[in-house]
């Protein structure tokens, strides 16, 4: 893909940045010659290469701290990925999620993506260009009911905000797209199958089968790499997909079983 792809040039912010598909997405678009801000709320010992700011996006303070970052290192924006996500909301159903749990779930998965559109899409506007990719989860129309209720509840209002988003700037020059993760083969960014590992004491990669499992199949017969992941969105993000906007792009392994 790197023969035909390029990003030479582009101002780009990746949340999310330090690991699983987010440092890929990072690497990748660094490697097609972007400019590249990245963020997380710490900085991690051996991280290299791209413009690092620490801020917890889950806050106000956080999300103004990353957008002064963008002006001041990149002197504007060309594309924002917002990848950060994840979820540490506990089993047991509907019942274990109190209001602080579902604070906690939209804080992280849904708030830091609009209050960035809302910092940076102006800017995007007036240069009469830019692309906004939101990465939400399969999770949206796929939901586990006994662990992941709340966070898929904030990536399906993801995926209806960035629809009307996409219907309102892309007649402005900015298009908005959604890449749809199922399972990333990722221990350091997979939360859920870590967590399934600690309470049954069993290894990752039987927690990932159970996943997989809970999920009906993946057709594929295993989880995307990080990398896949990056590959799909540095190709959104370029030049090659210029009328694509307003699209949920789905890389799951056949996981969703329906049309």
């Amino acid at each position: 893909m790197t023969a035909f792809l390029t990003l030479q040039g582009r101002r780009a912010l990746i949340t999310g940045g330090t690991s699983g598909a987010g440092a890929a997405t990072v690497a990748l678009f660094r490697e097609l010659g972007a400019r590249v801000l990245t963020t997380a709320r710490t900085k991690p010992a051996n991280f290299s290469g791209a413009a690092f700011v620490a801020a917890d996006l889950t806050t106000k303070e956080g999300v103004q701290a990353v957008v002064d970052a963008v002006h001041r290192e990149l002197g504007g924006i060309d594309i924002l990925v917002n990848v950060l996500g994840g979820s540490s909301a506990p089993s047991g159903g509907f019942a274990a999620l109190d209001d602080v749990e579902w604070d906690k779930e939209f804080d992280l998965n849904f708030f830091p993506a609009v209050r960035l559109d809302r910092a940076l899409i102006p800017g995007m506007i007036a240069q009469g260009s830019g692309v906004v990719i939101h990465v939400t989860s399969i999770q949206n129309r796929l939901p586990l009911p006994e662990a992941t209720t709340a966070y898929a509840s904030a990536k399906a209002a993801l995926n209806t905000y960035s629809k009307s988003l996409s219907k309102e700037v892309s007649r402005k020059g900015v298009r908005v797209v959604r890449v749809s993760p199922g399972w990333i083969a990722s221990p350091d960014a997979n939360g859920l199958a870590l967590r399934i590992a600690d309470e049954a004491g069993i290894g990752y990669d039987e927690a990932v089968q159970v996943i997989m499992n809970s999920l009906g199949g993946i057709p594929l017969g295993r989880p995307a790499e990080p990398r896949e992941v990056a590959d799909l969105i540095a190709f959104l993000a370029s030049d090659r997909a210029t009328s694509i906007t307003g699209t949920e792009h789905v890389i799951d392994g056949g996981t969703i079983p329906t049309i």
